[in-house]
């Protein structure tokens, strides 16, 4: 079957950039599932001709993504210190109180809403994968276990109200039914509400070479002129864009009703839209050039860490996240050229890495076997993991980062 763009329904006929066969980034594996069979999927992404969205196509059923899922967002500390001061900054921006209420999509832990509920503010959340939702709950965050859509967007309003402020971080890539998604956005959202979207910024994807943030889980990569494009399809309109530095360059959109005229629309807006004009994001020639970049990078590393064996000097990695799992898929690095990794994170420890089977450790697995080299998987949080782990250069020890290319830290 012809695989067809999930917004335009344009025939998808472009190749992005091709990474082979990869399993799914957050099927952890323990040590019993090891001797069985592993499912692999095709990760090949193309780009719209029309509307120019980056896409996958859809391999597996969101429900066999994320009705189990290993991400808790709770155990970064940049990522609350971002969710607190996003939370300081709209509650002051947009006046939103003890008469608003706060429904946040996909919230995961409930470590954004807990900001709010902290100002006496009326929150829901709204998690599809059962065991990070319970979290949630058990900490006293109310959420609701469903995906997200049209139908949901009916029953929430329905039972609870629609949203003044309607948050949705990291989701939009998520989705296979885009159309399905926005549509329950509007829904959802009140009449003069707020809705803001924050996504991984497939410019940036593109300048830094972040080719690791693509696996089967994000279903979709947007540029600022293809996210306005489908919110306005959906009559909804964005009225401020933020670039964010969050998951190695992030896009935060601020929409609103179209015909809510309250709301001015920010130079912000105008000026990225002439940036990514200027950028070639509507040319096809400009995506074409990514797969050669993603190839250099492939051969740079492995060169890298071959050399590290020779010279009988050891490597680990730091942490277990989805993109770790496709670069070390896409790269074929396996426990020869890579020990073990480690993760804050106690949902990952004592897993195994899919497909290359990489063990995972608590942290102290670094003080413990000294190794010459610490390969950053999560190379987005790469200050905050160096400041974590600075005692490996008690030793000698040195960091090392793979994205946008391989490069050694003392």
């Amino acid at each position: 079957m012809v695989a067809k763009c999930r917004f335009c329904g344009t025939r998808l006929e472009n190749t992005f950039v091709d990474l082979g066969m990869s399993p799914l980034s957050n099927s952890y594996l323990t040590s019993e599932q090891l001797t069985r069979v592993e499912s692999f999927y095709p990760l090949h992404v193309y780009v719209c001709g029309v509307c120019f969205l980056v896409q996958l196509e859809d391999f597996e059923t969101p429900e066999q993504i994320f009705r189990h899922y290993a991400y808790f967002s709770s155990y970064s500390e940049s990522w609350l210190r971002h969710a607190r001061a996003y939370t300081n900054n709209v509650v002051e921006r947009f006046g939103i109180g003890g008469e608003s209420q706060v429904v946040e999509i996909a919230s995961n832990d409930g470590y954004l809403l807990r900001n709010f509920k902290d100002r006496g503010i009326r929150i829901l959340g709204i998690e599809p994968a059962r065991n990070v939702a319970q979290t949630a709950i058990e900490s006293g965050i109310p959420t609701l276990t469903r995906f997200f859509g049209a139908d949901t967007a009916r029953h929430v309003v329905s039972e609870y109200g629609p949203a003044d402020l309607l948050i949705g971080n990291n989701v939009l890539a998520h989705v296979p039914d885009l159309n399905d998604f926005v549509a329950g956005l509007r829904i959802l959202l009140s009449i003069d509400g707020i809705l803001t979207m924050e996504f991984p910024h497939v410019f940036r994807l593109m300048q830094n070479n972040q080719f690791d943030t693509i696996y089967h889980e994000h279903f979709s990569y947007f540029s600022f002129l293809t996210v306005e494009r489908v919110f306005a399809h959906h009559k909804l309109s964005v009225f401020d864009v933020e670039e964010l530095s969050t998951h190695g360059g992030s896009l935060r959109i601020f929409v609103k009703h179209e015909n809510d005229n309250a709301k001015v629309v920010t130079r912000q807006v105008k000026e990225l839209r002439e940036k990514e004009q200027e950028a070639g994001l509507q040319d096809l020639a400009t995506y074409a050039c990514f797969e050669g970049k993603v190839q250099q990078i492939k051969r740079d590393l492995l060169e890298f860490l071959i050399k590290v064996k020779r010279s009988h000097k050891t490597i680990a990695g730091y942490g277990a996240p989805a993109k770790g799992s496709t670069l070390l898929n896409y790269c074929g690095i396996r426990t020869d050229l890579l020990e073990y990794t480690v993760d804050r994170s106690p949902h990952k420890q004592n897993l195994f890495l899919p497909g290359v089977h990489l063990p995972v450790f608590a942290p102290e697995k670094i003080r413990e076997t000294k190794p010459n080299y610490v390969l950053i998987l999560a190379w987005n949080l790469r200050t905050e993991i160096m400041e974590q782990m600075s005692f490996v250069q008690n030793w000698g020890g040195r960091f090392v980062t793979p994205i946008p290319c391989v490069e050694v830290f003392d």
